[in-house]
């Protein structure tokens, strides 16, 4: 297959353009965030100089001022998430309500389609599964992986070790498990670490990936083989905070191992677990990348954000991917709320 650069030229001037407007918007961004502030600081150091040498009283900032000047600082970031996320979010809102072509409007037709169609409740069911088990069991073995290597010999290795597959990409990690669940036919020697201890028992190599609903669950064990160094760290420097005296009192008292974990460690670093459940939520309503680059979504173990790419850019309909995405946004709202009246809780306490 050759590669034709005329045909290809109007995607190339696309790009470029892109990239010029880019380049563009945020250099002038830097530019201005540079100039401006150091032009109000020679301004406000000439005046104090002034002052000064005349031996009248210092000028007194002005709060209008000070509140336009803070202003000035915030607009940068209200415009990037103005066009980057409050444009698309109304957008993509206003076309769930419209059909395929985007022309017509057609009510809630696409959301009823999302909980009739029996592909799409089959989504949701796994999007479902992924979120109930992934930030339990990943939390569970982060906090397991933190008490465990927590004071021990060589804890700086143990840790990075755990802490490693966080490094990989989604894409990377998933790769790497693929080749854990390969499959060759009978008669031929397996180069799957799954298969190949299983024939070494006497059972029969699997195509694991494409059988439902197990494939969904060795999918999930990736998100956990990833995220669970995420949530060690977090919750070893939890466990390392509590303090050596709440500690050496117990110990006095005469607390056994399994009650200093859960009536000292567990109610010392809650706010850290709620932190790390929340984030793993989060991150695991969006997944995208496993079980695109794994299966694409075939086999019965798509989820929302895969099917709402598949919607909206390989069928062409923006509608129902557009309810997908909707759908998800809202599923991620409530979880951010209790985020932040928890954060706000600690503060206050």
């Amino acid at each position: 297959m050759e590669f034709d650069f005329a045909e290809e030229q109007p995607k190339f001037l696309m790009l470029m353009y892109g990239l010029i407007a880019f380049v563009a918007v945020v250099g002038g961004l830097l530019l201005l965030l540079d100039v401006v502030p150091a032009w109000f600081a020679r301004r406000r150091e000439a005046q104090l100089i002034a002052a000064s040498a005349s031996g009248a009283p210092l000028p007194r900032r002005r709060k209008q001022r000070e509140g336009l000047f803070a202003l000035f600082f915030l607009l940068p970031t209200l415009l990037l998430l103005t066009v980057g996320l409050v444009v698309p979010a109304i957008r993509t809102t206003l076309l769930s309500f419209m059909d395929d072509g985007s022309n017509n409007w057609v009510g809630l037709r696409n959301y009823g389609w999302m909980f009739s169609e029996g592909s799409i409740v089959r989504v949701l069911i796994n999007t479902l599964i992924w979120v109930i088990l992934v930030p339990l069991v990943a939390t569970s073995f982060g906090l397991i992986y933190a008490v465990l290597v927590d004071k021990a010999r060589l804890e700086a290795i143990a840790k990075s070790l755990i802490f490693l597959p966080m490094a990989i990409s989604f894409v990377g990690a998933t790769i790497i498990w693929k080749f854990v669940y390969a499959y060759r036919g009978d008669g031929q020697e397996q180069i799957g670490l799954l298969n190949q201890f299983v024939v070494s028992l006497g059972g029969e190599p699997k195509q694991w990936l494409l059988e439902s609903p197990l494939n969904t669950f060795l999918l999930i064990v990736i998100m956990i083989w990833i995220q669970a160094g995420f949530a060690m760290v977090v919750l070893s420097a939890a466990i390392k905070a509590i303090p050596a005296d709440i500690v050496e009192a117990a110990r006095l008292d005469g607390v056994s191992p399994w009650q200093m974990f859960w009536q000292i460690t567990m109610p010392s670093i809650r706010p850290a677990l709620i932190v790390v459940v929340v984030t793993l939520s989060i991150a695991t309503l969006k997944v995208f990348d496993i079980v695109r680059t794994a299966t694409n979504g075939n086999y019965d173990t798509s989820v929302i954000a895969n099917e709402m790419y598949n919607q909206a850019f390989r069928y062409g309909k923006n509608g129902q991917g557009s309810a997908l995405a909707v759908f998800l946004f809202v599923l991620v709202i409530p979880i951010v709320i209790y985020q932040i009246r928890n954060l706000r809780q600690q503060r206050e306490g």
